[in-house]
Order: C-alpha cells, then sequence, then structure tokens
C-alpha cells in the first residue's frame, strides 16, 4: 500500500492512468469508424478491411502479453509511458497516411500500445488506490472506457461524411489526446508498492536478487488456478459484451430493418445506463454488498437476453435488451474482472496475470466474431440462447470459483508493515 499518497493524489492517478482504458476502447471504435472513411479514400475492399480489423484485433492480445509481463519486471510508469507514446506515433501515422500501407502500420502500433497500456496502468491505479476505495478506483476506469467510445461517437458525427479527411481528424485528435495524456503521466510516481515488491521487501528477498516475474513464475509461484478462473470469467463473460458492441448495430439493421443513424442513437442510450450500472459498482464493490450487487447484474443480463428471444427481434426488444444488459454487464462483466484481477495475485505476477488473460479473451473475440453474422443469418434468437448461456457460465464462474480463490492482496499487506519506506519520485 502506497501510504504517501493522499486520496485526491490516488484519484488523479486513477483517472491519468485509466486513460489506457480511454484510448483502448477509442482505437476499437475509432477504427470501425475510421477504416470505413478510408475505404472511401482508397477504395480497399473487405479483404484489406477485414484484415485491418483483424490485426487490431490480435495485436491488442499481443500487446497485453507484453505489456504485463515488461509492467511486472521494469515497473508500471516506465512501461505506460512508452505504451502512450507508441500510440500517439500510430494515430500520427493514421492521421497522414499516404497509402494503405501506412494503415497496417498506424493500427499495429495503436494495437500493440493499447493492449500494452492496460495491464500496467489497471496494476498503477490498485496499487496507488487507498485501503477501502481500490476497487471503486478501479472499477472506474470503465467509465473512462465508456468515455473513448463517447469521444469516437461524437467525433464520427461531424466527420462521417467527411470521407479520408474525416479520418484523419478522428485519428489527429487520439494523437493529440495521447500526447496530452503522456504530458498528464511525466509527474507520476512509480507504483510504491511495485518498488517495495522489486527490491524484495515484500518477500525478503536481498534487494540484488529481485524476485522473478513473467508468465513462467507466475505458474511456478503456484497461481495457475487463480489465472485460469479470471481467465475463464473474463473470456465468456467478454462474448455478450464483444457481440453487443460489435453487431447490435447489425442486428438493428439487418434483423429489426432500421437504419445505421437510428441505431447509433439507441446505442447511445445503452451507453449511459451503462454509466449508471458503473457508479452503482463502485458504490458497492469495496462493501460486503458486492456479490448481492453481482447476482443482480446476472439476472438484468439474463432477461435483457431473453427478451428479444420471447418478443422476436425487433426495435422495441433491441432497446429494452440494450437497457437491461448495459445495466447488468456493467455490475456483473468486465469491471467486475478489473477488480478481482488486482485482488487475486501478488505484485510482482500482477500484470503479467491480467496480460494473459486479456490476450486470451481478445482471441476469444475475434474467433466468437467470426461465426456471429453466419449465427444472425440462421437466426438472430438462436444467437441471444448462446448469450444467454455465455451469461450463465460466467457468472457461476464469478459465483461459486473465484471468491473461493485465496487474496494475494492480504499476504501482502502483512508483509508490507514491516517494509523498508521507499522514496517515491
Amino acid at each position: 500500500m502506497n501510504t504517501t499518497l493522499t486520496k485526491g493524489r490516488a484519484w488523479w492517478i486513477a483517472i491519468v492512468a485509466g486513460m489506457a482504458s480511454f484510448l483502448d476502447a477509442a482505437a476499437i471504435a475509432g477504427t470501425g469508424t475510421g477504416l470505413l472513411l478510408f475505404q472511401e479514400e482508397f477504395g480497399f475492399g473487405a479483404d484489406v478491411y477485414g484484415q485491418l480489423s483483424a490485426i487490431l484485433t490480435f495485436t491488442v492480445a499481443i500487446g497485453a502479453l507484453a505489456g504485463g509481463f515488461l509492467s511486472d519486471r521494469f515497473g508500471r510508469r516506465r512501461v505506460f509511458t512508452v505504451t502512450v507514446a507508441m500510440f500517439a506515433i500510430g494515430a500520427a501515422i493514421l492521421a497522414v497516411a499516404p497509402a494503405v500501407a501506412a494503415l497496417y502500420l498506424g493500427i499495429l502500433l495503436i494495437g500493440l500500445a493499447a493492449g500494452a497500456d492496460l495491464p500496467a496502468s489497471m496494476a498503477m491505479i490498485a496499487e496507488s488506490a487507498p485501503e477501502g476505495s481500490k476497487g471503486k478506483m478501479v472499477a472506474f476506469s470503465h467509465i473512462l472506457w465508456m468515455a473513448g467510445v463517447l469521444a469516437v461517437v461524437g467525433i464520427g458525427v461531424f466527420v462521417g461524411g467527411m470521407g479520408g479527411a474525416g479520418a484523419r481528424i478522428l485519428y489527429g485528435i487520439l494523437a493529440a489526446i495521447a500526447v496530452l495524456t503522456i504530458l498528464a503521466r511525466i509527474g507520476l510516481p512509480e507504483s510504491g508498492e511495485w518498488q517495495r515488491a522489486h527490491t524484495g521487501a515484500i518477500v525478503n528477498a536481498p534487494r540484488s536478487e529481485a524476485p522473478a516475474s513473467g508468465a513462467r513464475a507466475l505458474l511456478a509461484a503456484g497461481f495457475i488456478v487463480p489465472l485460469v478462473a479470471l481467465s475463464l470469467f473474463y473470456a465468456i463473460a467478454n462474448i455478450p459484451a464483444n457481440t453487443n458492441g460489435q453487431f447490435s448495430a447489425y442486428l438493428y439493421v439487418n434483423a429489426a430493418g432500421t437504419d445505421v443513424s437510428t441505431a447509433n442513437l439507441y446505442g447511445l442510450i445503452g451507453i449511459g445506463v451503462s454509466l449508471v450500472g458503473n457508479l452503482t459498482l463502485m458504490r458497492l464493490v469495496d462493501t460486503k454488498y458486492r456479490m448481492i450487487g453481482f447476482v443482480i447484474g446476472l439476472v438484468l443480463s439474463i432477461v435483457g437476453f431473453l427478451i428479444p428471444v420471447i418478443a422476436g427481434v425487433n426495435v422495441a426488444a433491441l432497446v429494452s435488451m440494450g437497457v437491461f444488459y448495459a445495466l447488468g454487464g456493467a455490475i456483473a462483466g468486465e469491471p467486475m474482472f478489473k477488480v478481482w484481477a488486482q485482488e487475486l495475485f501478488p505484485t510482482l505476477h500482477r500484470s503479467t496475470a491480467q496480460g494473459i488473460a486479456i490476450a486470451f479473451t481478445r482471441v476469444i473475440a475475434a474467433i466468437v466474431a467470426l461465426f456471429t453474422p453466419i449465427i444472425i443469418t440462421a437466426g438472430p434468437s438462436t444467437m441471444f440462447v448462446v448469450l444467454i448461456v455465455s451469461t450463465v457460465i460466467a457468472g457461476l464462474i464469478g459465483l461459486f470459483w473465484i471468491p473461493r480463490l485465496p487474496r494475494a492482496h492480504s499476504a501482502e499487506t502483512a508483509a508490507d508493515t514491516d517494509a523498508t519506506p521507499v522514496v517515491v519520485h
């Protein structure tokens, strides 16, 4: 625990480090819009569009693996300073791209950067937060994720009819936001908890023999069970979230018979409701009511997916589903993964574990997305049955497996009381 930080300073770190979630969301949502606009300018086909989209998904996964390991080995601050700089360079390349080849390089860089930034930043937030507020501050990062989506949607409203020039403006704004994030992060201290663990204070090792980090050390230390549990929860819970995010507009247009503008409008309603769900989780996550909230979130999600199964896939059913799932998923979905990821693993394995879980989840999401249009074409209701099953399985893992796992944090806190103070600068 970093006792040198005031609560106000800890919140500032949560905001600045949490910009990883903002940039991750902006990269995903922005690339969906940006590639459509570049398609008008460069005239590439569906094959190039699919390749670039796949590159983004898989480079985020690779980045998460690399960033998690490097963050545990070299520190949170070093990693997320480099990664956000990489994001700025990638976005700048996309903003001035002279040809399709430059799009491949730009997408590669922002994907790697967004993925690598996430585990380092989440660990930094948790390790800087005061006791009693750790879950709240980690959950807050998901609000920044939604802000990233909203920012891109807002920009898209103004540049959507400008073709390639609109894509350049979009990526130029994202590059500027990344630069501002770099400037804000310059003054952040390194995680005091990571410094103590790295120098051996927590594990009682000599300063010259800092504990090992990385995937092999993580598994050798006996954390394979919590890693499997957390990865399965996140990957399975993310199937409904990713499907809803990627294919809600597709369902509105191709199954419910409305247009893209109307679909985006209804999507904004879902984002607003999800914000309410996240604020609710922030109030509950550090209290004894956490799991009660989790159960309520599961029930709301399942009810939401049942509506189009029972009532058919129409606009009213999709809007109702979106509202129920936006609220339930915010309480019993990805934000809980972020919280549990900080609690289940000790300091020098925390980012590595998150990186592995994030990478696994993104790969599963990419595979599922390949088959989702086929399932929708065969019968949209079938897809919602799949989402119900996924929600139930993830819920069972979250209810009966993860809560039974030992928390690494409590052991560190006990050892931390005898740790030599570290001067943070």
